[in-house]
């Protein structure tokens, strides 16, 4: 964590340190709750990020499209993680999840439906899929029961042979004993038992994962060994703004699926990348279309992964179009990870697409519509050709140090003494609200409680942060300032 230097801005830290005694000793004469005498006693409401995953077996659910696969997925999890809906080809990326049976904790990736001869954003769902069973300890390879064995069902064995991975078949949508018999004609496949399943009403599922404990390693060989304290980084935009494609050039693989039709990605997909010496989670999230009660289906449920995945995340990179006008949904977004309470940095994409003559009247435009968030660093990029990516980087760093800077009680409220002397709150009904005492709440993002004897006016607090920010730098967050009014105890 930061701590500002009161020795930067004052020479006397003496000086502070009396002033909060003082300030201190005074609210003693005020009517204090519980829950302010443990802010002032210093507990931190801060809240703590999850550690790190450590390197866990890897297990791919691979089959060809609408057999059932992110239902399986999300049975195994026990929750609604996977998009779902009633038609083949929702899911297009590999996801990966942290799962558990039994005690045994390994990673599950959900793929896209695999198919032969295909072209366009098809084919590209089929390549992450092959690449899940590459990168993968062992296969659960799902067949629907009810249809039986397709022309499709048998190059994906094809494959899964040339691979050499441990493989689990799943004979998926057998909802009674009397769909067994459709399961166990699956042995014909020759990957042996076919374990039969209902993924839509958990069926089955335990002797299931069972036979996945029995095929996984105990020590993986695929599995990624997350370091300590990566720091977690949500592309976040409206649907073709180019978030998948940054990802894969950051990443300098075709990580995630890339496709001209606009909303390709559905379930958040995160990748560990080092840059610069340093370890980053980037994840890759679907574009905010409009409100979420005004979307349905697969955009619905992505909606609200990309909501979770901006909750998760430590950083939120806002890709903006600077090829066109900047929408309402990019206001939307950026709104949303602001009240996120998450560091921010602006990314305008697609630069290199903008005439010369063109650029200074966008720096204006860029002006006026940035003007409730310009404490946020901003990098023009182009995520096509990498351009100026290199760049990402430091604007991260930065934000997230702002993110995590604290400022000390004595030198906030000599600020704060300053600042009051220097422009005093307006009288309002014959009366002037004093400010007794300020601390810092917590961190990430940085949250301020200022005890007063009366309520501040909206334009005073904005006053208080834009000079907060002039300060001390908060650059690429968000600042909460909350105030709480408290009355002289009666004698």
């Amino acid at each position: 964590m930061t701590e500002i230097d009161p020795a930067l801005t004052l020479p006397d830290e003496a000086s502070d340190a009396d002033r909060e005694r003082a300030l201190r000793a005074g609210l003693a004469d005020y009517e204090l709750a519980d829950d302010d005498l443990a802010l002032l006693d210093g507990v931190d409401g801060g809240a703590r990020l999850e550690a790190a995953a450590r390197a866990l077996p890897v297990l791919a659910v691979i089959g060809r499209p609408n057999v059932g696969k992110s239902t399986l997925v999300n049975r195994i999890l026990g929750r609604r993680e996977a998009v779902v809906e009633d038609k083949p080809g929702v899911t297009r990326d590999r996801v990966s999840y942290p799962a558990e049976w039994a005690g045994t904790h390994f990673t599950l990736v959900d793929t896209g439906g695999w198919e032969v001869d295909v072209a366009g954003i098809e084919a590209r769902v089929a390549e992450q899929a092959e690449v899940a069973i590459s990168l993968a300890d062992a296969v659960l390879f799902v067949v629907d029961a009810t249809v039986g064995t397709t022309n499709t069902d048998e190059q994906v064995v094809r494959l899964l042979r040339k691979a050499g991975k441990p493989v689990v078949l799943c004979a998926n949508k057998v909802d009674g004993p009397a769909g067994e018999a459709d399961a166990f004609a699956l042995w014909s496949l020759g990957l042996g038992e076919p374990y039969p399943v209902s993924a839509l009403h958990g069926r089955g599922t335990g002797d299931l994962l069972d036979a996945v404990l029995d095929a996984l390693p105990e020590i993986s060989e695929h599995g990624v060994l997350r370091p300590d304290g990566p720091r977690r980084v949500a592309l976040v935009g409206r649907p073709n703004v180019g978030k998948s494609s940054l990802l894969n050039k950051v990443v300098g693989a075709d990580r995630v699926v890339v496709h001209e039709v606009a909303g390709t990605t559905r379930d958040p997909v995160d990748e560990l990348v080092e840059l610069k010496g340093k370890p980053w989670i980037f994840v890759d999230t679907a574009g905010i279309r409009r409100r979420v009660h005004q979307t349905s289906g697969a955009d619905f449920y992505a909606s609200l992964r990309t909501q979770a995945a901006i909750e998760k995340a430590e950083v939120a990179v806002v890709l903006v179009d600077a090829s066109v006008k900047m929408t309402e949904q990019d206001t939307r977004v950026i709104t949303q990870v602001v009240e996120a309470g998450r560091a921010l940095v602006i990314a305008y994409n697609k630069w290199d697409l903008m005439d010369e003559d063109r650029r200074p009247f966008l720096e204006r435009e860029i002006e006026q519509d940035l003007v409730q968030v310009q404490w946020a660093p901003r990098v023009n990029v182009s995520a096509r050709t990498g351009w100026h990516t290199d760049r990402l980087v430091p604007a991260l760093e930065r934000s997230l140090e702002s993110w995590d800077t604290r400022i000390s009680t004595g030198r906030l409220n000599a600020f704060l003494g300053e600042l009051v002397a220097a422009h005093p709150h307006p009288v309002r009904g014959g009366k002037q609200p004093r400010i007794l005492f300020a601390t810092q709440a917590s961190t990430r993002p940085p949250r301020f409680v200022i005890f007063t004897t009366g309520f501040l006016d909206p334009g005073y607090r904005r006053y208080i942060e834009r000079r907060l920010r002039e300060t001390f730098g908060f650059e690429g967050t968000p600042i909460s300032i909350s105030v709480r009014v408290r009355e002289k105890r009666r004698r």
